[in-house]
C-alpha cells in the first residue's frame, strides 16, 4: 500500500465495512466484500502494516459516563510546550488540534457541568486568551473516509495463477 500500489475496490470496501463496524469477524467481513476469510484477513493485515488502518476503537457515549457538557475551547497564541504539557495533564481534553489562524489550538473537552467547564477553561486562561463554545448538538461526529481520489482506486487485484 504505497503510492506505487494504490488501494483497489476490495480495499475500499473493506475500509468502509470496518469503519461502519470494526467488530466484524474476518469471516463476516469477507462475506460482505465477497472474498474468502483468508483473503480478507491478508488484505486487512496489509492495510494495518501500511498504516491505512491505525487501530480499532470503541465509540463511547460521554454523556452516559457523566460528562453532560462538551465544549470547544480555542486557545490563542501560547508557548507550544506549555500547552502540550497542560493538555497532557487535563483528562477532560478529548481532542486537541494545533491549528493555523488567529487561534493556535482548538480543543474539544468533556465536563460534568458548567462549574467543571469553568475550572478546566481557567487552566488554559493562565497560558493565553481563550474562547469557549458549548456544543449543543453533534450533527456529524465520525465520517467514514475512503481514498481522497476515488478516480485513482484500482480495479480488484487477483493473485496470479
Amino acid at each position: 500500500m504505497t503510492p506505487s500500489t494504490p488501494l483497489d475496490t476490495y480495499d475500499t470496501r473493506i475500509l468502509a465495512e470496518l469503519q461502519a463496524d470494526a467488530r466484524l469477524s474476518m469471516a463476516e467481513l469477507g462475506r460482505r466484500v465477497h472474498l474468502s476469510q483468508p483473503a480478507v484477513t491478508e488484505r486487512v493485515r496489509k492495510l494495518e502494516a501500511a498504516g491505512v488502518i491505525g487501530g480499532y476503537h470503541a465509540s463511547v457515549n460521554l454523556a452516559a459516563l457523566g460528562y453532560g457538557i462538551r465544549a470547544v475551547v480555542r486557545v490563542r497564541r501560547a508557548e507550544y510546550a506549555r500547552v502540550v504539557q497542560l493538555i497532557g495533564q487535563t483528562p477532560e481534553v478529548v481532542n486537541a488540534w494545533n491549528v493555523t489562524g488567529e487561534d493556535s489550538w482548538v480543543l474539544e473537552i468533556a465536563v460534568i457541568d458548567v462549574a467543571h467547564l469553568d475550572a478546566v477553561v481557567s487552566r488554559f486562561c493562565l497560558l493565553a486568551e481563550t474562547s469557549t463554545s458549548i456544543i449543543l448538538n453533534a450533527v456529524r461526529e465520525r465520517q467514514a473516509m475512503l481514498p481522497a481520489r476515488p478516480d485513482q482506486v484500482q480495479p480488484p487485484r487477483r493473485a496470479p495463477g
